[in-house]
């Protein structure tokens, strides 16, 4: 066509005759997480979490943000229950099963569970859900209310529809604080009792949690979840401390799905501007099902060469087969992926390495990339896939279905 541009395109060194026709994969339909990484920071029912994941084909990094303190050895907690049994209870709010669960067996533990249970029967006892409700009542106690929606917010507009000057209200947490919550409650006069259950403190070996910092810095993880606003709190301090924080706020707001259970976990990062993806229930299971929708679409599906291509984290699905990379390689691949089509110079390809890996391409050069361009092709079972455009660099083999239509009625004419 006249003024049309012309492309010198070399066929790879290691040409072969063109794939046989492919067979029907028998195999069951890929993994929806396989080909993703995966970071929990949860410390309390990781394995849980870890295990939803993994079942999905995911690749689960694991470093516990946070610490647990057992009940028992919880003077704080201690401290707050005494606070309660000192005088009359009005009200009492019950924000989680397994968190008021433990707080009576704690109490049990001191000595003090009939005392307690006898205090708060005298109460108008408030559950923020079924769980907390099916808790109150194994404690032999009888629940007042509860919300639909299992929001606090709704728990903190039906107490705010009350008197609440010189009551005493009692509202157990359950490792977040409520400050909102609680400054509301306060503001309209109640004297509040707040119940500190399971308090969350640093890991006392921060090993794996350094390490999972290093991945997400080094681009080696897709998403990151978390079930805890400390936990968040605490990974972004850790990064403080090393001099890191801009670094993995960058990566958090570009690179990385950020996955919190709920608003209230979402918080601490929403602040410092780090979009967060939640799951309309706060369950591990619905936080699960949200890394599963979301992680995927993040993925590059095209077709290179005849070839049905799903770029994804650290894999690429080849016609329905999982073939993993090295970092290098699908670094290479990932950028061809993003300008499907267009050449990218070994110097792009350099700096998309850079990028990839969080640093510079150490030991890697622009001959250096010819050489993983070549375990690229490898790797993708066609080496057409990859063309090697004379004297400007490399492209993926995509024409997209639009110019392969025109050029397909051009040369009907």
């Amino acid at each position: 066509m006249p003024g049309e541009t012309v492309l010198q395109v070399e066929p790879p060194s290691e040409a072969a005759p063109g794939p046989e026709p492919a067979v029907q994969p028998t195999e069951p339909a890929v993994a929806p997480l396989a080909g993703w990484t995966v970071a929990v920071t949860a410390a309390r029912r990781a394995d849980e979490l870890i295990a939803l994941l993994e079942r999905r084909g995911g690749r689960v990094v694991h470093g516990p943000a946070i610490r647990i303190v057992p009940l028992p050895d919880d003077t704080e907690l201690l401290a707050a229950t005494k606070a309660c049994l000192a005088a009359p209870v009005d009200l009492a709010v019950a924000t989680t099963g397994i968190g008021f669960r433990g707080w009576i067996e704690a109490a049990e533990g001191w000595g003090l569970g009939d005392e307690l249970r006898e205090q708060l029967s005298h109460a108008r006892v408030l559950a923020r859900g079924p769980k907390a409700r099916g808790a109150v009542r194994a404690a032999g106690l009888v629940d007042a209310w509860s919300p639909a929606s299992e929001s606090s917010s709704e728990v903190l507009e039906h107490l705010l529809e009350d008197d609440l000057e010189g009551k005493r209200v009692v509202v157990q947490l359950h490792g977040e604080p409520l400050p909102d919550f609680i400054d509301a409650l306060e503001g309209a006069g109640a004297d509040v009792v707040q119940v500190p259950v399971y308090r969350w403190v640093s890991p006392e070996d921060t090993a794996p949690m350094e390490r999972l910092l290093d991945q997400v810095l080094a681009r080696q993880v897709d998403a990151i979840t978390f079930t805890s606003a400390p936990a968040a709190v605490s990974l972004l301090r850790l990064a403080e401390s090393r001099g890191d924080e801009d670094k993995l706020l960058d990566v958090l707001r570009k690179d990385v799905l950020v996955a919190c259970v709920g608003p209230v976990t979402a918080g601490p990062l929403e602040r410092r501007d780090v979009p967060t993806a939640q799951p309309a229930r706060a369950r591990l299971g619905a936080l699960a099902r949200t890394v599963v929708d979301e992680l995927p679409a993040r993925g590059a599906r095209l077709e290179a060469a005849g070839h049905e291509l799903d770029v994804r984290g650290h894999a690429v699905v080849v016609d329905g087969r999982v073939v993993p990379l090295p970092p290098v390689p699908m670094a290479l691949l990932r950028a061809l992926a993003r300008y499907p089509g267009r050449v990218l110079s070994r110097a792009d390809l350099l700096r998309a390495i850079a990028r990839s890996t969080g640093g510079p391409a150490v030991g890697i050069d622009e001959h250096a990339v010819e050489s993983a361009v070549t375990r690229l092709r490898s790797a993708l079972g066609d080496p057409r896939c990859i063309q090697t455009v004379v004297k400007r660099g490399y492209r993926l083999a995509y024409d997209p279905p639009h110019l392969r239509d025109a050029c397909e009625d051009e040369e009907e004419r």
